[in-house]
């Protein structure tokens, strides 16, 4: 697993506080994203993947002129393909905990799967029912992206916007009680690990 030292991730806490969101290029190594994005169309082929809906709890809803893609639940006691990815997430908790004392003692994640012509319009990923989500990291795997391809990640914040293309290995970092954004449609199959750092974690049996 790629080393970061201690200055960059600094500088990269640096910039989260001061803009809310944070975007990171070769996240992981060219041999991890292999390893990643063959697990993730094993799965994909297994038909391990289901609708992704909006809300949690009782207000969950199923709404495709919302939301597009298919999602996979992770658990990293059974999804071992995905060590090196998890301990990469326990890596920016740490210090996350760190330097921003945001008392983080968990994550929640599940592969997202947006097929050609899907989208997701803007939104916050923090619930107003339940607000454990602090932190979002979306780390994207798709191979040769290309522009016009589509699928770029939009943000807004402070009036302005900025679109981020989805290539292999870069993640995104960002508030997820702060940055509202959207998934543009996408033109070709995009393939992410996306989720939450989380304050007082939930089970698995409360993920929507």
């Amino acid at each position: 697993m790629k080393a970061f030292s201690e200055d960059t991730w600094i500088n990269w806490v640096d910039q989260l506080s001061e803009d809310n969101y944070l975007v990171i290029d070769d996240f992981i190594e060219d041999q991890e994203l292999d390893v990643f994005l063959s697990y993730f169309q094993e799965s994909l082929e297994e038909d391990d993947f289901k609708p992704a809906g909006i809300g949690t709890g009782q207000d969950f809803q199923l709404k495709r002129e919302i939301r597009g893609d298919k999602i996979k639940w992770l658990d990293r006691s059974k999804d071992l393909e995905l060590t090196r990815f998890f301990e990469r997430v326990d890596e920016t908790i740490g210090v996350l905990n760190r330097y921003c004392y945001l008392s983080l003692s968990g994550s929640e994640f599940h592969m997202a799967h947006y097929p050609q012509g899907t989208f997701y319009k803007r939104h916050l990923d923090q619930f107003n029912s339940r607000s454990n989500r602090l932190i979002s990291v979306i780390l994207y795997l798709n191979k040769n992206w290309q522009e016009g391809d589509g699928g770029e990640l939009k943000v807004f914040l402070n009036g302005e916007e900025r679109t981020i293309a989805p290539i292999a290995k870069r993640c995104v970092i960002m508030r997820s009680d702060k940055v509202e954004h959207e998934v543009m449609i996408t033109n070709k199959d995009r393939y992410s690990l996306t989720g939450w750092l989380l304050y007082q974690p939930v089970g698995l049996t409360f993920l929507t």
